[in-house]
């Protein structure tokens, strides 16, 4: 006889019940030993889609259980996104939005007022990060101006190991993020680009992309 519903009969669903009775005693027994709690330095980095997204998700995540946090884009210029426009409609009373970049070198085509920019996008994000009161700092496409050298990486790495206040997550973002952020970090995702919709002639689209 077998149940109606999976098609597996009763030897089968009592092994299957034994063994996610194991599973779970192992994960419980696991989970009891993590009990600390600190600020995380987060990078996502990677040629994928989704990096600022997925930061995002952390700071709507913080907005939504009341905890102060904060934004700076260091090259996205002046182009609305939903994010920006979401979170300085309805949620600026948690959440401080900076947009210090005025989009990316080959639309500027000015690399001094580029450099100038991005230092400024990193004194106010230092500001933001000092301040305990933020839970959450996204530093948005900051791994790109690292990149380009208009931030020194030794500058960033020495602040987050020694001003970031123990309790105050940190999110950095953007493409090729430098080996000495990634040695520090305690979180790293690589997003891994398989297809995009660009290769085909699909340009960025409200929503998707911004």
């Amino acid at each position: 006889m077998t149940d109606e519903l999976s098609g597996a009969s009763p030897e089968d669903l009592a092994r299957h019940s034994e063994k996610m009775a194991k599973k779970k005693a192992a994960r419980e027994k696991i989970m009891a030993t993590k009990t600390g709690e600190k600020g995380l330095i987060i990078v996502h980095t990677g040629k994928g889609k989704g990096k600022s997204s997925a930061a995002f998700g952390m700071i709507f995540r913080h907005i939504a259980h009341g905890k102060k946090c904060a934004v700076v884009q260091f090259i996205k210029g002046a182009m609305s996104t939903g994010e920006r426009d979401l979170i300085l409609k309805h949620f600026s009373d948690l959440c401080e939005f900076h947009t210090m970049g005025e989009g990316f070198t080959w639309e500027t085509q000015d690399k001094a007022r580029d450099i100038a920019m991005a230092k400024a996008a990193w004194e106010k994000a230092k500001e933001l990060i000092r301040d305990a009161s933020n839970s959450m700092v996204l530093l948005d496409e900051i791994n790109i101006a690292i990149r380009y050298d208009y931030i020194d990486i030794a500058d960033v790495v020495a602040f987050l190991e020694s001003e970031k206040p123990e309790m105050t997550h940190v999110v950095l973002t953007g493409r090729n993020a430098k080996e000495e952020l990634i040695e520090i970090a305690d979180l790293v995702t690589e997003m891994e680009l398989i297809k995009h919709p660009f290769r085909s002639g699909i340009k960025a689209q409200t929503g998707v992309e911004f």
